[in-house]
């Protein structure tokens, strides 16, 4: 705390007779409004920023309270409002949260528990500065918490993508579980595709012409062998060559085999 905001927070804490009342109680005082000058005196010394009066009767004023910078400068803040009642800090003030950044609904009602278990502990002593006090501690472990959920949230992220990558390298281990679906399905899709074949193969089969059907539908069919016979013979080409090594050929004369009778062939 600043030189200047302690003995500004000193200074409220005397009473009308000039003594300093340690903690502030307030046994034998009973002017309140005295003692709720004092202690706006000291919280405009000590948060001279953010420390705003909105009205005097009754007294109303707010403070925003904003944590310490946590990860990558990021922080929450909070502005809370505050009014006097008429015998506070006999009675407690009232207080509510006007503005937030940065946090869940969650944080607002558990600084909203925090205010209300703050001020039933210090009824009786001036208590904003604690209660803010109690506030600035809370976002600082809201900020911790974040920056925690946000490493857990990395490594779960890493965990699954390392889970990942194991899987794409060694695939599913085999249970008896996971083959007998898998067979199942196996079998399920070949007996698809054979009923497929079989009825493709049914139909090819009732679309196939016999012989006799061809031959009804193009009665040209019984002539058009030999008509192609016939044009082929009309163009037929003898290749002289095969038969120029027909002289180098060993043939025997009939002239020249003993058993050769010319009349026999004449009788034949």
């Amino acid at each position: 705390m600043p030189a200047g905001a302690a003995h500004a927070w000193g200074e409220a804490g005397r009473g009308a007779a000039g003594g300093v009342r340690g903690s502030w109680p307030l046994a034998a005082m009973t002017d309140y409004s005295e003692e709720q000058r004092n202690e706006l005196e000291a919280l405009e010394s000590i948060y001279p920023d953010s420390f705003t009066v909105l009205s005097e009767k009754p007294t109303t004023f707010t403070i925003t309270v904003t944590s310490e910078a946590g990860e990558n400068d990021e922080n929450v803040q909070t502005t809370l409002k505050f009014t006097y009642r008429e015998k506070y800090p006999d009675e407690t003030p009232l207080y509510e949260i006007v503005s937030q950044e940065n946090l869940e609904d969650n944080d607002v009602t558990g600084i909203i528990n925090l205010l209300e278990q703050q001020a039933e502990e210090n009824l009786g002593m001036v208590m904003i500065f604690t209660l803010v006090s109690a506030v600035q501690e809370k976002l600082n472990e809201i900020v911790d918490q974040i920056k925690t959920r946000r490493e857990e949230e990395k490594k779960q992220k890493e965990r699954e993508a390392e889970e990942e990558e194991k899987q794409r390298f060694h695939g599913t281990p085999v249970t008896i579980e996971n083959f007998l679906n898998w067979k199942a399905k196996f079998d399920a899709e070949l007996l698809e595709i054979k009923r497929k074949k079989m009825k493709e193969e049914e139909q090819a089969g009732k679309n196939k012409l016999s012989g006799k059907q061809l031959f009804e539908m193009d009665h040209n069919l019984d002539t058009s062998d030999i008509q192609f016979l016939e044009e082929a013979g009309n163009s037929v080409e003898v290749d002289e060559s095969l038969f120029q090594e027909m002289d180098d050929l060993e043939l025997e004369d009939e002239e020249d085999d003993p058993d050769y009778n010319p009349v026999n062939l004449d009788s034949d």
